[in-house]
């Protein structure tokens, strides 16, 4: 059976984080343009507090958030929110038009959905290099990607076409995507407990051994409660996880 991991909180994981954005957060609506493919980009800005002192010579770190399939994109404040606490700049993509085909759901779904990752990974470059030019304060070299269920695959797809493009990746229950394996990027993977990822998504218990990439089942939780809509305990939890991760917090085996 696969040793799950765990993180060691200081405190109760039930503690209390807030779902609600901070006063003094900036949140802002701007939909970029991709020339080349003739593609619009809606992408939704979470500007943290400290946004005034964030310069090129003192870069403020970025997370850039992929939605799940059918999911707004505005969808994700309770992590925007935690971000932003942290420092962060949160840009959350969306990535499906009503003009798109719609995501396989017959058949090999790994080669039916491919496409849609290939095209959300370009959507994920387009907006670095976009924001890299409007936003020159933050840290666009190394991004930590964010993704829930289809949109943590689009950010497997990018971190495997792309090793060095992210920091590091936190997906909520990606199921198609295998996640990197190495060093580089770490990896969190928090998982709902009504669906199984396919077979080679997940690292091996020695591959989190040796690299220090987590994945972490939360009990009862819904995969398609990891969004605003969820319930404000589940919420509160899978933010108490991202903080720790990316704050550098050490992760333990448990069984599962």
């Amino acid at each position: 059976m696969r040793k799950l991991v765990s993180f060691a909180f200081i405190g109760a994981l039930a503690g209390c984080v807030s779902t609600q954005p901070p006063e003094s957060s900036r949140q802002s609506t701007l939909t970029l343009f991709d020339a080349a493919r003739q593609r619009p980009i809606p992408v939704e800005l979470y500007l943290p507090a400290r946004a005034p002192g964030c310069t090129s010579l003192h870069p403020c770190p970025v997370a850039i958030i992929s939605a799940g399939y059918g999911i707004d994109n505005k969808s994700y404040s309770f992590i925007s929110s935690a971000l932003n606490r942290l420092g962060y700049l949160a840009v959350a993509v969306q990535h499906e038009l009503s003009s798109d085909p719609p995501l396989a759901t017959h058949g090999d779904l790994f080669t039916g959905r491919t496409p849609n990752w290939q095209r959300g990974a370009e959507n994920l470059r387009f907006v670095r290099t976009s924001m890299r030019l409007s936003h020159p304060g933050f840290n666009w070299e190394h991004p930590v990607l964010i993704g829930h269920s289809n949109g943590g695959d689009i950010s497997a797809w990018l971190v495997r076409e792309t090793p060095t493009f992210a920091g590091s990746v936190v997906t909520l229950d990606n199921r198609r995507v295998p996640l990197p394996r190495g060093y580089s990027p770490r990896v969190l993977s928090i998982r709902a407990s009504d669906f199984e990822a396919d077979v080679g998504v997940l690292p091996t218990d020695e591959e989190l051994d040796s690299t220090g990439s987590c994945v972490v089942r939360i009990p009862n939780a819904r995969h398609n409660d990891m969004q605003d809509g969820g319930p404000v305990v589940l919420k509160h939890t899978i933010s108490r996880y991202i903080v720790n991760f990316l704050d550098g917090g050490i992760c333990k085996s448990s069984g599962a």
